[in-house]
């Protein structure tokens, strides 16, 4: 029996869990991507189990066992159990009765076959006990061992259920380092074929499935592959993979954000929807890029990490060089004057006064004094 391993399935609260419910009589096994992110060598984050354990027995084992229990999708039958440090997405076997490309209504299931059947890829639909011998039902370790990406049963079927699995099928493809010829091409081509199904997903869910994709290290080929799909441009238009592919070459960072406005430089509208630090973020960097504002100014007024990826940015977009010599000592600058130094003035002419004599300290290379600046005025 094949078996998989690691210090997550040690987890204290997870172990105590799962045995409290198989003493009562239920299967429970964890699932998903701990399970395949520990086969393919990965770092495991989140601990999700399948139980054939209804949501009320889940809240009582629960409590027996001194663990808070948060009922965060009971209509889904899925309860948060944290304990001990830990936190565990519990979910009841499930099957799908009705899906409309967005929600589900689900009944739930004592088979894990039942379960199996509803999730997105073969390799999400493996289970291990709490000893971790692997249950596989879908055929899924056979594509981590051959570092595909293929859907449980019938692609088009799978996607037409929530149309995000277009998106989720390369993102996983690039985050798991699979590439693009890691894709099944049956999956690609029903990816392809259902694509317009994207506008019935919300542009949240689009925007967090994209900004993981944008920050895995495959990326270029699975791109390439979404735009050939026609994927990409339902998701974002006047997508640039030459300009992003020349910022990564730069060797440009890894925030997904700046690699989104590297691929997105040429855009006139940004159809994903970033929090207000991200989209400041975005707008920064995408305008620099076309802007003849020096990268010093940039980085005394934002921070260095900030101006050298718009710089890069800029660089893959126009050509030329891009000189980093002095963006941390332009990072620390602070200016010189405050209101406090030019008393004769006040309200708009205090404000021009400071925008002017800054102006000139930082067109001076950050030389000007306190006392020449105030010579100025």
């Amino acid at each position: 029996m094949t078996q998989v391993s690691g210090k997550w399935l040690e987890d204290e609260a997870a172990q105590a869990f799962l045995a409290a419910l198989e003493a009562d009589g239920y299967e429970a096994y964890f699932v998903g991507g701990c399970v395949r992110n520990a086969l393919l060598g990965l770092s495991v984050k989140d601990l999700d189990i399948a139980t054939s354990a209804r949501p009320d027995t889940v809240i009582e084992t629960a409590k027996a066992l001194d663990m808070k229990s948060v009922p965060t999708g009971l209509e889904h039958g899925t309860v948060t159990v944290v304990g001990g440090g830990s936190v565990l997405e519990v979910t009841t076997f499930r099957k799908d009765i009705d899906t409309d490309g967005r929600h589900a209504v689900v009944a739930f299931s004592d088979s894990l076959e039942d379960d199996a059947a509803r999730r997105d890829f073969r390799m999400n639909a493996l289970y291990a006990d709490r000893m971790g011998n692997l249950a596989d039902p879908t055929g899924g370790m056979a594509d981590i061992e051959a570092r595909k990406i293929c859907f449980v049963g019938a692609a088009d079927q799978r996607i037409r259920e929530d149309y995000l699995r277009i998106v989720r099928l390369f993102r996983f493809a690039a985050q798991l380092g699979f590439g693009a010829k890691g894709i099944d091409p049956a999956a690609a081509q029903a990816a392809a074929r259902l694509s317009y199904g994207l506008r019935h997903v919300s542009v949240e869910r689009q925007t967090a499935e994209m900004l993981k994709l944008l920050a895995s290290d495959q990326l270029i080929d699975v791109l390439d592959l979404m735009q050939e799909a026609g994927v990409l441009a339902r998701i974002v238009g006047g997508a640039s993979l030459p300009v992003l592919q020349r910022f990564l070459e730069l060797g440009g960072g890894v925030e997904p954000v700046v690699r989104l406005a590297a691929l997105l430089v040429f855009s006139g509208e940004m159809s994903l929807r970033l929090s207000k630090k991200e989209q400041r973020l975005f707008d920064i960097v995408r305008r620099f890029a076309w802007s003849d504002q020096g990268a010093e100014e940039l980085a005394y007024r934002t921070d260095a990490n900030t101006a050298r990826n718009a710089l890069l940015v800029r660089v893959a977009l126009l050509g030329g060089a891009a000189d980093m010599a002095r963006l941390d000592a332009a990072a620390a600058q602070r200016f010189p004057l405050t209101a406090k130094d030019l008393p004769h003035l006040k309200g708009k002419a205090l404000g021009d006064a400071l925008k002017r004599t800054e102006r000139a300290w930082i067109a001076s290379g950050f030389t000007l004094t306190k006392g020449q600046l105030l010579d100025k005025e």
